[in-house]
C-alpha cells in the first residue's frame, strides 16, 4: 500500500496533488511544529503584475504561534482576509476559460469562518483533489493516529500503523530521511521527480510555481493531463 505523509498547505501547487493521487493513504502531518515561513498559510497566484502572495493571517508576532503544532494554529480574524483573497482570485482569473465553472464551489470556502488553519486548509485541499478527479485516495490526519516518536522513527511508526509498505516522499527529504530505518521495517521508498509540462497561462512569462488554482482555471477538466500522464 502506497502512503504519503505531508504537512497541510494552503491551496498547494500541482506537485502536492500528484503525491495525493499516487497515495492509497495520504496523511496530513498536522501535529508537528508550525513553520511560520513555509507554505502552511500562504501560496502564490499569477496576476497581471506578476506573482502575488495570498497569506492567511495567524497568531501575531511575539505570540505563541512558533511554539504550536500545525493543528493548533488559530486563524486571526482581525481583518477580512477571506474576502480579500477571494476578491484577488476573482479579479485575477475572471477571464480564465474555466473560472466560472469552479467559482461557486470555491467561493463557499471563502465564506467560512474556521477557527483553526489546518481545518480550513485540509478540507480545501481535499475538495481541490476531488475537482482534479482524485477519488480513490483515503485521507487521514497524523494527529488522529496517536503514533509517538520523531523524525524518521515517527514516519516509520505511522506507516506501520497504516500497514503501508511503500512510502512516497518529496525529493528534498533525501537530506534528512534515514532510509535504512524504512528498509529495516520492510518499507520501500520512492522519491518524487517533479517534471511537469507547461500549460497556457493568462500572463506571460510562464511560471510553474503557483497554486493549483491557476491550472484548474486555465485547463479545467483537462488539468490532470498537466500533472499525471496516464
Amino acid at each position: 500500500m502506497n502512503c504519503v505523509i505531508l504537512q497541510p498547505s494552503y491551496i498547494p501547487w500541482r506537485g502536492y496533488f500528484d503525491q495525493i493521487r499516487r497515495a492509497d493513504v495520504f496523511v496530513f502531518y498536522d501535529d508537528v511544529q508550525y513553520d511560520k515561513h513555509g507554505w502552511r498559510n500562504r501560496n502564490r497566484v499569477k496576476t497581471a503584475n506578476g506573482p502575488q502572495w495570498l497569506t492567511i493571517p495567524v497568531a501575531k508576532k511575539g505570540n505563541v504561534a512558533e511554539h504550536l503544532l500545525i493543528k493548533d494554529i488559530p486563524i486571526c480574524w482581525d481583518t477580512p482576509w477571506n474576502a480579500k483573497h477571494w476578491a484577488t482570485i476573482s479579479q485575477t482569473y475572471r477571464k480564465a476559460p474555466y473560472f466560472k465553472g469552479y467559482a461557486p464551489a470555491l467561493e463557499q470556502f471563502y465564506g467560512m469562518r474556521p477557527e483553526f488553519l489546518a481545518d480550513f486548509t485540509i478540507e480545501f485541499t481535499i475538495a481541490l483533489a476531488r475537482e482534479l478527479g482524485i477519488i480513490n485516495t483515503c485521507f487521514r490526519r497524523s494527529s488522529e493516529l496517536d503514533v509517538p516518536g520523531s523524525k524518521t522513527d515517527r514516519l516509520v511508526g505511522i506507516l506501520q500503523k497504516l500497514r503501508a509498505d511503500h512510502y512516497i516522499s518529496g525529493p528534498s527529504a533525501r537530506d534528512y530521511l534515514e532510509e535504512e530505518k524504512l528498509t529495516s521495517a520492510g518499507i520501500t521508498l520512492e522519491y518524487m521527480a517533479y517534471d511537469y509540462p507547461e500549460y497556457p497561462q493568462l500572463y506571460p512569462p510562464y511560471d510553474p510555481q503557483v497554486s493549483v488554482l491557476d491550472l484548474l482555471f486555465m485547463a479545467g477538466p483537462e488539468a490532470h493531463k498537466y500533472i499525471w500522464r496516464d
